[in-house]
């Protein structure tokens, strides 16, 4: 078949090896031209997020794909190898299933990956790069995550502490389009959590931090404000929704200042999440009417509990992908036999041209048109069997039971009605 998948992911390599081996989204078209010009491949894609970069090729040359690789990303293949792995044919089809339906992701099930497979797909087209291999194995890997997404559940569940934190919002304000969100401090976790609440388009988001130059970095991303910590007393009555999580030792949120600020917005429901170790709220803010808190622990239940729904849904989805991936090698050993036929179709072709040719020279002379025709139809004949017959009387006794019972299932489809 010669299909190749050649890559490294969060599983096989550590962040640093993975940065150093990435090929960015603009870069992608001009590494696929310079991976096509060096004649290791007939077709080729590659999908680089920050989780996985693979190689999709159709070809023989892998180690020539691995030495172009790793000459690209200024890495030497010896110390790339341990992280490196390499599926082929059938083996290759499977996992760029199990890759676009998420189940290979980090977050098990997340849909980004096929969006950006699809990109991944396009760039390659754009360049030139796809050919009918491998526009089929994505176009078959798109349908069969499609399938999965939609027949099994799982896409369903809330399996990260930022979309957990989102789905409880949900459940105390119908439309989070109409709240305001405060979010403190600008870490890694709050800012995924930003990304989440951002997707919701709440009426106003900003961020409170230490360093304002941090906030104003943030802010820029999601659309929204920065203010300074010192700020987050006064500003606090104006959110509906709280995000914590700070580096903080001690509890930034009292329960004086919660109180202050529920007094100012005359008791309207204030939804907050501490996500912070140690805590940045102080623990008896729970207590206070109008006001829902959870913590990272509550959010952890929350994860736990969509990680173990999609684990379910996961062996609905291999066997979803165990079946599909028939129907691909079905395909490929049909295309694999289609030079072998288009030879045969063309040796016939050109053995009626022969004696057609032969047909009108003997008509122009004036022989006898039943005689003509007959004697065409006979030398057409035997030199249509002179090629099988002499094959069955050449072999020995195992290939000639085989190319016989070739023959006679040839014979069950000859078409003998006028």
């Amino acid at each position: 078949m010669s299909l190749h998948l050649i890559g490294l992911n969060h599983h096989t390599a550590p962040l640093a090896i993975r940065e150093r081996v990435a090929i960015a989204a603009e870069a992608v078209g001009g590494a696929l031209t310079t991976l096509r010009q060096s004649g290791a491949v007939d077709e080729a894609a590659i999908l680089s997020t920050c989780n996985r970069t693979e190689l999709y090729v159709s070809g023989d040359t892998t180690e020539a794909v691995l030495a172009w690789w790793m000459q690209h990303a200024g890495m030497s293949l010896d110390d790339a190898r341990p992280y490196l792995y390499h599926h082929a044919d059938q083996d290759a089809v499977r996992q760029a299933l199990r890759v676009a339906a998420g189940l290979d992701s980090m977050v098990l099930g997340e849909p980004q990956i096929l969006g950006q497979m699809k990109d991944a797909v396009r760039t390659a087209e754009q360049v030139g790069a796809l050919g009918s291999n491998l526009h089929r194995l994505f176009q078959h890997a798109f349908a069969v995550a499609k399938e999965i997404r939609s027949t099994t559940g799982i896409g369903e569940s809330v399996v990260s502490m930022a979309a957990a934190s989102v789905r409880l919002a949900e459940r105390i304000f119908d439309d989070l389009s109409e709240q305001s969100v405060l979010f403190v401090g600008a870490g890694d976790m709050v800012a995924l959590c930003a990304t989440h609440f951002a997707a919701s388009k709440p009426k106003r988001m900003v961020v409170a931090n230490r360093t304002i130059e941090r906030a104003n970095e943030l802010a820029h991303q999601i659309h929204g404000e920065a203010i300074r910590l010192t700020q987050l007393a006064d500003a606090l009555p104006q959110f509906d929704i709280v995000i914590s999580c700070t580096a903080s030792s001690l509890p930034i949120i009292g329960l004086g200042m919660v109180e202050r600020a529920v007094k100012a917005r005359r008791h309207r429901p204030m939804f907050m999440v501490d996500l912070a170790v140690p805590r940045d709220i102080e623990a008896e803010v729970a207590d206070l009417d109008d006001v829902f808190l959870y913590t990272v622990d509550d959010l952890a239940s929350v994860v736990q509990h969509g990680v173990a729904s999609r684990q379910a849904a996961v062996i609905d989805a291999e066997a979803i992908i165990a079946g599909r991936l028939g129907d691909f090698l079905d395909w490929h050993a049909r295309r694999a036999h289609v030079p072998v036929i288009q030879a045969f179709r063309d040796g016939a072709a050109q053995l009626r041209a022969q004696e057609l040719e032969l047909a009108r020279k003997r008509l122009s002379r004036g022989e006898a048109a039943e005689l003509v025709l007959e004697q065409m139809a006979t030398r057409l004949t035997n030199k249509f069997l002179h090629g099988p017959l002499s094959a069955i009387n050449k072999a020995d006794s195992d290939d000639r039971e085989r190319l016989q019972q070739a023959m006679r299932q040839f014979m069950a489809g000859w078409d003998t009605s006028e």
